[in-house]
């Protein structure tokens, strides 16, 4: 029995490992969570699951759901989620929390040398050059959760040696303006950008996917989880998103892996290891299969060569992204800018903040609170 410790479990992402879980609850124990305040979820899961330990971190919600439960651990504090994330109880630690708000918990985990399965990209986006070291130093295991990834995951050898990788290709979907520039792209409202084709996502995800900026993130990603420089990963528009990933090797052979959408499948793929573990899915239809692949759109080029130069310069250069961009996302949402600024404020955002190579979370978290100030006057200087 496999003991689960997740991280973000109301999201999007929290959801499909809970549903992994159940489905194989012989093996899987979900053995605690770890949410903001959404205490109508926790009180669904408890009932359902029946963690061991349960953390809040709104004090309100901590006070009303722990009234309820009397037989659960109930945790708060800071140092209750650091002893949690660091407990010997827990087998795998799953990081959903999105956004730069999980790189803290992402850290613990590694430090304490945990099996980490990890969807929240904005960790090692932000801090990729620390965060990779400190996981290899304390022995702890990175496992990406992020279809794309963990199909490349999937596709390479059982040592997950890169030595004889030709290329890799990453799909985007194209999200829900495929094919449409960014000049057509003003007016379009956050209701119209969260309208995802093919995959049913969080709000901030849902954006990225729109913008695809959620693409230039997942190539930063990618050139840290393989330790591969950027040049080596092409970004192509898939529509169906069927193919996840595709790994071509130097003899010519190239390996790709396929599902029909569903984050259940590289969780199921991640939580087993070398034990594939039965879920519910819905099969590919090979007989009448059409599948499509185009380029990156030109009019993104920018974005695409900014996120390759992130890859090649390390340092705060990921960290001024992510924080440029999530500040952009949040007011986007807000109707406060129009979806097509959202780049404007990432490209303003990245000339305005000198770049430094920050050596611990200290300082990665000063340099992400004056990158996002930066953000906000740039879009008030928009308005």
């Amino acid at each position: 029995m496999k003991n689960i410790l997740l991280l973000g479990a109301t999201g999007s992402i929290g959801n499909s490992v809970l549903s992994v879980i159940e489905q194989n609850k012989d093996i899987l124990n979900l053995y605690g969570i770890a949410a903001r305040n959404n205490s109508a979820k926790v009180k669904t899961i408890i009932k359902k699951f029946s963690p061991n330990h349960v953390y809040l971190e709104d004090q309100d919600a901590y006070k009303s759901t722990s009234e309820l439960f009397p037989n659960t651990s109930f945790l708060n504090t800071d140092k209750d989620l650091e002893d949690l994330i660091s407990s010997e109880d827990v087998d795998i630690v799953i990081s959903a929390i999105v956004g730069f708000a999980g790189l803290k918990t992402s850290f613990i985990a590694a430090n304490a040398g945990k099996k980490i399965l990890i969807a929240n990209k904005e960790s090692i986006v932000a801090a990729g050059d620390i965060f990779m070291k400190l996981a290899d130093s304390k022995g702890a295991e990175i496992i990406p959760i992020d279809s794309e990834h963990n199909a490349i995951f999937q596709c390479l050898p059982s040592n997950k040696s890169t030595k004889d990788v030709n290329n890799i290709i990453i799909t985007a979907s194209g999200g829900p303006f495929i094919g449409t520039p960014i000049s057509e792209l003003t007016e379009v409202k956050p209701e119209d950008a969260l309208n995802h084709p093919n995959w049913e996502m969080g709000s901030k995800i849902s954006i990225d996917s729109a913008t695809l900026v959620n693409k230039c993130l997942e190539l930063i990603e990618a050139r840290y989880l393989f330790n591969l420089n950027q040049k080596y990963f092409d970004l192509v528009i898939h529509p169906q998103s069927i193919v996840h990933s595709v790994v071509t090797y130097v003899d010519g052979s190239s390996i790709a892996q396929l599902s029909n959408p569903n984050m259940e499948v590289p969780i199921a793929n991640a939580l087993g290891g070398n034990q594939k573990l039965p879920i519910s899915f819905k099969d590919i239809n090979f007989s009448n299969l059409d599948l499509n692949f185009i380029n990156f759109p030109s009019d993104r080029s920018s974005l695409e060569e900014l996120a390759r130069n992130i890859c090649d310069t390390g340092g705060s250069s990921g960290l001024v992204f992510n924080a440029a961009n999530e500040i952009a996302v949040e007011y986007f949402l807000k109707n406060q800018i129009k979806f097509s600024q959202i780049y404007d404020v990432i490209f303003r955002t990245f000339e305005l903040i000198p770049l430094s190579n920050p050596a611990d979370i200290e300082t990665l978290n000063e340099l992400n609170i004056e990158a996002r100030m930066e953000a906000k006057k740039v879009i008030k200087s928009l308005s």
